[in-house]
């Protein structure tokens, strides 16, 4: 797909990794769609960030930990015209094992994680064109994090997803994942002098990854017509170190 003038919606997109993405995606010529659950000014802000640049933004709000919220963006997004593409890049992330987990707790991360994702890529979908969608994941799919039982869970089964959803909705969509390893600190943590370093575990490759290596994966898999059900792994390789790294 060339991205120019195509209309790409991207959840979470004014944050952190979904900003990045919203940017990129803008300098090769998309028209950006910003989601966002609270942060309104952030989002509107980047998407301003965009038309400064010479590129086209608007922004959208929904909670997708609620069916209502999926459908709640997909009709503000399809008011702005129709879809070209989709990044799922929202997410929730808590660090509950599973003796500490109950229904709800596995509720809170399934929602965001994984539900709204679907709803969201079904929606995309009944438009009937053709599309390309692409799946943020986490590089702990590979492995086993038994301290982040529901959030790991929500993103093996959103793995799984992308690759059923590129048989079911093939050759008129493409689908995909990119699964980063540790890219940011966690929110409240950014002011941490190497936290990645610190915290972010070992790599083959014994460097971090950036907020621009997920972009230009995302920009690949949007340009590479003969992918789709595929998972790139953006980790600078830990994901080949197992667990406990």
């Amino acid at each position: 797909m060339k991205l120019q003038g195509k209309r790409i919606l991207v959840t979470g997109g004014g944050l952190r990794i979904g900003r990045e993405i919203s940017r990129h995606l803008s300098q090769a010529g998309a028209e950006i769609v910003i989601h966002y659950r609270h942060s309104s000014d952030v989002a509107e802000e980047a998407a301003e960030s965009i038309r400064v640049a010479g590129g086209i933004a608007d922004t959208v709000q929904g909670d997708l930990s609620q069916e209502e919220g999926s459908l709640s963006i997909l009709e503000q997004s399809f008011r702005l015209g129709a879809l070209d593409g989709l990044v799922n890049c929202a997410a929730v992330f808590h660090r509950t094992p599973l003796a500490d987990s109950d229904r709800n707790t596995f509720l809170d991360e399934f929602g965001p994680n994984l539900f709204g994702p679907l709803e969201l890529l079904r929606g995309f979908a009944a438009q009937g064109r053709q599309g390309v969608v692409v799946n943020l994941l986490d590089r702990r799919i590979a492995a086993h994090d038994a301290g982040a039982v529901p959030y790991h869970l929500s993103k093996v089964a959103l793995a799984e997803a992308t690759r059923l959803a590129a048989l079911e909705f093939g050759p008129r969509l493409r689908v995909n994942g990119v699964a980063p390893g540790p890219i940011l600190p966690p929110p409240g943590m950014e002011d941490i002098k190497d936290y990645i370093k610190l915290h972010g575990g070992k790599t083959v490759l014994d460097h971090a990854c950036e907020p621009a290596d997920i972009a230009h994966a995302v920009h690949y898999l949007f340009t590479a017509p003969a992918v789709t059900g595929q998972v790139l792994f953006i980790d600078a390789g830990q994901h080949l170190l197992g667990n406990g790294v």
